[in-house]
């Protein structure tokens, strides 16, 4: 977590819920405005794509029929 996030959330932390739950309310607008379509991501997830992009190049996957059978016998 950023240093930014850390103090963002901690300044939140220090509000009384009410107040949280507006916070929260705005940050809610503040994100669909700026991704309207939920279709950006944050550097984080861009790891994590780019990551499973190299996995399945490399053959490294798990068919559908096999994770069912696994999923089965949990």
């Amino acid at each position: 977590m950023s240093p930014i996030m850390q103090d963002s959330i901690n300044m939140i932390e220090m509000l009384p819920e009410s107040e949280q739950a507006f916070v929260n309310e705005m940050l809610k607008r503040i994100v669909k405005a700026w991704d309207p379509d939920f279709t950006k991501v944050t550097p984080n997830e861009r790891l994590e794509m780019e990551e499973a992009e190299r996995e399945l190049e490399r053959g490294e996957t798990v068919s559908h029929e096999e994770m069912w059978k696994h999923l089965k016998n949990i």
